[in-house]
């Protein structure tokens, strides 16, 4: 199960690593980042400073899976560390059920770039995070 947690560990660091890059003003991907109506709007404008917390977010959740499995110690009660990993599967879980709109595998509107991508990509990598971090919570 290290492994596991280590592997998501490496997830969670790649994406806050691209989320830092685009606040820093990369644009590579941000064609796909975000998902657009049927008029080709994006559905949201993602600030600097809300994709800043999103990138802090996912390197705290990488953070908490290395130190659940040992990776890294840290003076913290091993039953915070448990619902920690069980409130980021439900958060992955929810995410790639999506909003029955753009989002996720209950999305209807699948014909824009960024549906193309959560289908093939987003979607898939969230449900590995949800399973993998239920795996982490039960066993």
């Amino acid at each position: 199960m290290s492994i596991l947690a280590l592997f998501n560990a490496l997830v969670f660091a790649l994406l806050g690593g691209i989320h830092i890059y685009w606040v820093l003003g990369g644009i590579w991907g941000m064609n796909a980042a975000v998902p657009t109506n049927e008029k080709g709007i994006k559905t949201f404008q993602p600030s600097k400073l809300g994709t800043l917390v999103v990138a802090v977010g996912l390197w705290l959740f990488g953070w908490i899976n290395l130190t659940y499995t040992g990776w890294v110690s840290m003076e913290l009660d091993v039953a915070y560390l448990k619902y920690a990993i069980f409130f980021i599967a439900v958060i992955f879980a929810l995410r790639c059920c999506g909003d029955f709109r753009y989002v996720g595998f209950s999305k209807r509107f699948k014909e824009s770039y960024f549906a193309q991508m959560d289908s093939k990509y987003f979607s898939p990598l969230c449900l590995f995070l949800a399973v993998s971090h239920g795996l982490l919570f039960f066993l």
